[in-house]
């Protein structure tokens, strides 16, 4: 097991402060939890502690993109991206070079509750139209989604990351494409296709398929707005199926941006698998369990559905 994307984020910050120096940060009283604190501590002119004020916070942060910064914003996801009018508005419709980084995203946060949960904010997220969103799946990953960041002038992005360690699933060598799905697992009975705390979980669930003669493929979409399409075209091609899986409730999410993506595709049947419902507290590896989260529970989600004639865009 690897660490968090959240500490990867964190380490990278603070290392990359020394060479973007028009980069800031901007905490609403969780520093030490989403892993600013590094960055604050080498930089405390340009770390922005503006307490619990979300909304002023991304207001604050769309001032300083306009002015020619490039501000990181980072707060547990289902706290930043409930003050989406503030995005919406500040950040979106300015076309404002902010960063909105939403740590502590889905169930795997475990014993916290639904409160603490983002369940929504790649649905909320994916809907402004400028808006890039970001879910790396392990730690390496995350800190070059985080240098990709730094340097990105395109807009408005945001990054979500996880609380609990997750799956290591890339090497040292790995190189981030921006747009760019990677297939990690090769197969044509099935592809799942994966983002995130999700990713190694599926790879592991792609080995246990294995040992019963089924060949499925695993793709890790790091970037789901803009999606690659061309992956997913030839994933569809190749399998005929798809079964997406994501910490993230099961409308307006990976599963929601694949079967857009894959709407005019003929004789490709997708099923979104992730969170129904809300959250609730437990640990997150019971949670991911409960939810068919974890490589058996994946596994056996994919079993059925291979066995079944569903339809198109099942959940």
């Amino acid at each position: 097991m690897g660490k968090a994307t959240r500490a990867a984020f964190g380490d990278t910050l603070a290392r990359i402060g020394a060479v973007h120096p028009r980069v800031v940060v901007l905490d609403a009283d969780l520093a030490s939890s989403v892993q600013t604190r590094k960055f604050a501590d080498a930089y405390p002119e340009r770390f922005f502690q503006i307490g619990i004020a979300e909304g002023n916070m991304v207001g604050i942060a769309a001032g300083m993109a306009l002015s020619g910064l490039t501000p990181f914003v980072a707060s547990f996801a289902c706290f930043v991206v409930g003050r989406f009018e503030q995005i919406r508005m500040s950040v979106g419709y300015n076309n404002a070079n902010v960063r909105i980084v939403g740590t502590h995203s889905g169930i795997g946060i475990g014993e916290d509750g639904y409160s603490q949960m983002g369940l929504e904010d790649l649905a909320l997220m994916r809907s402004l139209p400028n808006m890039v969103v970001l879910q790396p799946a392990d730690a390496i990953e995350a800190e070059k989604a985080t240098e990709f960041l730094a340097d990105y002038i395109g807009g408005p992005a945001y990054l979500r990351l996880t609380r609990q360690n997750v799956i290591d699933v890339n090497g040292d060598g790995y190189r981030f494409e921006f747009g760019k799905g990677v297939e990690l697992r090769e197969g044509s009975d099935l592809a799942i296709v994966a983002s995130g705390a999700c990713v190694g979980e599926a790879v592991a669930a792609s080995e246990l398929l294995a040992k019963k003669g089924l060949s499925v493929a695993v793709a890790n979409i790091h970037t789901i707005k803009p999606i690659d399409t061309d992956l997913l075209g030839r994933l569809a091609s190749r399998c005929g199926r798809i079964l997406t899986v994501e910490d993230h409730g099961i409308v307006g999410g990976l599963g929601s941006a694949v079967v857009e993506a894959l709407a005019e595709t003929p004789d490709v049947v997708v099923r979104i698998h992730g969170v129904h419902g809300y959250g609730e507290s437990g640990t997150g590896a019971e949670l991911f369990a409960k939810h068919g989260l974890d490589a058996a529970g994946i596994a056996r989600v994919a079993g059925e559905f291979l066995a079944s004639s569903t339809g198109r865009a099942n959940a």
